[in-house]
């Protein structure tokens, strides 16, 4: 979510270039769901640039208008099981991973919940000064979301990794300040921290792969 199409372009454009990079370095299969994280994330600012277009009469309406449902389609049904399961997928600790398994659970429940808004007709955005208000077309989204913060931060707090760790409470202060301004009708900064997080994200695959690198060979014959 960002405040022009233009921007929604340009971090789509940079966070796929990272989502790439991220892939390239990807060698174990366990991290891979961590290393799918950027690239999905750009493709899905560019999808909302579509919808920008639309608002603004640039593309056909109906382009818009998937472009909104597959804007939406990610963030509901997506985010809230994906983010978990790839922080779980790359815990070292198996005790751990299995208490990282509740936050899956907790996005799925999530995503079956937002479920109904995308298929009622009642899901959609609308353009405001300098961002897209979106509606989840489900009466009782106030009392779902923080479930879905819960499944998409809560991992990264209780990660055995230090780096996940302090990642995770930067995302609980970018999150409630990006939403404070949000809510507020000031800007969407979202795609700003999409941006610096993904390429955390990609730094973290890297960092990880080199040290399952030297495990290997330092192993024993």
């Amino acid at each position: 979510m960002c405040f022009s199409p233009e921007a929604d372009l340009l971090a789509g454009m940079v966070v796929g270039g990272v989502g790439i990079d991220a892939l390239r370095h990807t060698k174990h299969r366990r991290y891979l769901p961590l290393a799918l994280l950027p690239l999905l994330f750009a493709l899905h600012q560019v999808v909302e640039a579509f919808a920008w277009w639309a608002m603004e009469g640039r593309v056909p309406v109906r382009v818009g208008e998937l472009a909104t449902w597959l804007y939406l389609a990610f963030a509901f049904l997506v985010v809230p099981p994906l983010v978990p399961w790839a922080v779980r997928a790359v815990e070292g600790d198996p005790a751990r991973r299995w208490r990282l398994l509740p936050f899956v659970l907790l996005g799925a429940a999530v995503a079956v919940a937002l479920l109904p808004g995308l298929f009622n007709g009642q899901a959609g955005g609308e353009m405001g000064c300098r961002y897209i208000a979106y509606d989840t077309g489900v009466l009782y989204s106030g009392y779902v979301w923080p479930f879905y913060v819960a499944a998409a931060c809560g991992p990264m707090l209780a990660s055995g990794n230090r780096r996940f760790v302090l990642f995770g409470v930067a995302n609980l202060a970018a999150v409630g300040l990006l939403s404070w301004l949000l809510a507020g009708g000031v800007i969407s900064l979202w795609c700003v921290w999409a941006a610096a997080s993904n390429v955390a994200i990609a730094r973290e695959v890297r960092t990880g792969e080199r040290q399952e690198t030297w495990t290997a060979a330092a192993a024993p014959g």
